[in-house]
Formats: C-alpha cells, sequence, structure tokens
C-alpha cells in the first residue's frame, strides 16, 4: 500500500525543516512541562486560534472581547467550534468528513442559513474531502506536522464548502497536531502562526492550490516557520 504523504514530505529541504520545527516544538513542551500545562493553558490557546483564525477572514477582534461574547458571527463562529474542536478528535479519527462538517457547522452558524450549515456545495471539493479522509486513514512515515499543513491547504483548496473553508481548513490541522502526538495538549497556537504573516500565509496557499510540486514545497517550508512561530506564541512560553 503507497503511503499518501510521503512524497511530499521528502521534498527537498522538508525532511531537515521540519525536524527543526519539532525540535522547537518538543523542546517548548519539554522545558515548560507538558506535564504541568493545565485545561487552563489549552483554553487559552484554543481562544488565541479562535481570535487568529477570525482575522484571517476579515474579523479582527482582541481575545478578551471574544471571551466575554462580543465580536461579530465569523469571530463569535469561531470561538464556538474552538470550544468544542478538541471534543470532535474521535469523530476526526472515525470520520475526517463527517467532522469538517460539524466543524463547518459550528463556524458557519449565525453567518450561513441554517440548511448549508455543514453542507458541502462542490461537487468536486467533495470528491476532494472524501480523497482525502481515505489519505488520513493510511498509514504514513510523513511527520505529523506534514500531515497537518497538507490536510489544512487541501480543505481550503477543495472549496467543498460555500464559505468558512480557511476556518474549517486551520481547525482541522490543529487536530492533527493533536492526533499526530505532536501537541497533545493543544498549546501551541498555529492559527497565530498564521496570522502573523496574513500576506505570506494567502501566498503559500495559492502556490499550493496550483497543484505544482513547486506549490507544495512553498507551502511546506512557508507552515514550517508558521509551525515554529506557533510554538513562540504558546501560552507555556510566556
Amino acid at each position: 500500500m503507497s503511503d499518501p504523504f510521503i512524497s511530499a514530505a521528502q521534498l527537498e529541504g522538508i525532511p531537515s525543516a521540519y525536524a527543526a520545527t519539532r525540535d522547537g516544538i518538543d523542546s517548548l513542551l519539554r522545558d515548560r512541562g507538558l506535564r504541568q500545562s493545565t485545561p487552563d493553558h489549552t483554553a487559552k490557546s484554543l481562544l488565541l486560534g479562535a481570535a487568529a483564525t477570525a482575522t484571517l477572514e476579515g474579523s479582527s477582534y482582541e481575545p478578551e472581547v471574544l471571551a466575554a461574547g462580543g465580536g461579530d458571527a465569523t469571530a463569535r463562529g469561531a470561538v464556538r467550534l474552538s470550544t468544542e474542536l478538541l471534543g470532535l478528535i474521535p469523530v476526526w479519527k472515525r470520520s475526517p468528513v463527517q467532522a469538517m462538517a460539524r466543524m463547518h457547522a459550528l463556524a458557519a452558524g449565525g453567518s450561513v442559513d441554517d440548511e448549508d450549515l455543514g453542507r458541502p456545495v462542490n461537487p468536486d471539493g467533495v470528491a476532494r474531502l472524501t480523497e482525502l479522509a481515505w489519505m488520513i486513514g493510511q498509514p504514513t512515515e510523513a511527520p505529523g506536522l506534514v500531515v497537518a499543513a497538507l490536510v489544512h491547504a487541501e480543505i481550503i483548496a477543495a472549496g467543498a464548502f460555500g464559505t468558512h473553508n480557511g476556518v474549517v481548513g486551520r481547525a482541522a490541522e490543529r487536530l492533527v497536531m493533536v492526533s499526530k502526538g505532536v501537541d497533545p495538549a493543544s498549546v501551541t497556537v498555529p492559527e497565530l502562526g498564521h496570522a502573523a504573516v496574513p500576506d505570506g500565509y494567502r501566498s503559500a496557499l495559492a502556490a499550493y492550490a496550483s497543484k505544482k510540486p513547486t506549490g507544495v514545497h512553498q507551502w511546506l517550508m512557508y507552515s514550517s516557520a508558521a509551525f515554529t512561530r506557533a510554538a513562540e506564541v504558546s501560552p507555556l512560553a510566556g
């Protein structure tokens, strides 16, 4: 059986870049003490991630505003998704497409009609998500961070949902990091790693969407740096 992620993981420069990034994350978790991380650290990371992902959707509010229930529908949807995200891990492992649909329903509530919540509208995108779900279920020797980055970009490139594909993609990236054991307590903030350089983020996503190996390489190299930033802004790093 072929390994669905390994070819991308072996592109020039990717193994060394991701080894260094993972070492940085492991150092944070080890030095700051993963055993000493608390539910509060996780909750703060998720809130910071919700604020960052909303910002990338054009909805910019301070985390304190979101924590108090403020913000527009996009921001409130991001917070709603963040509070339920880790509870979707069992669903993700069993049926990634079902988990994605639930993520969309949580994120898009209040922004789209109820009958459109969690419902893909692009047939080609649905086919891509189905293929992605199959890939996620296969054994792979690719680093968990590489898988997380590729899942993130593929969900957005597929564009299966009418709205909020970016929010779903970034949420799925965090779920993969947890399920692959990269960040079991979800205390890094990958969304903030992306929001720190929005132009670079969008440029790398556009490169990935070209379907060219050079585009995949650009996205993965960009994501490696984003994951490093995600560790640097972790509540554990403060």
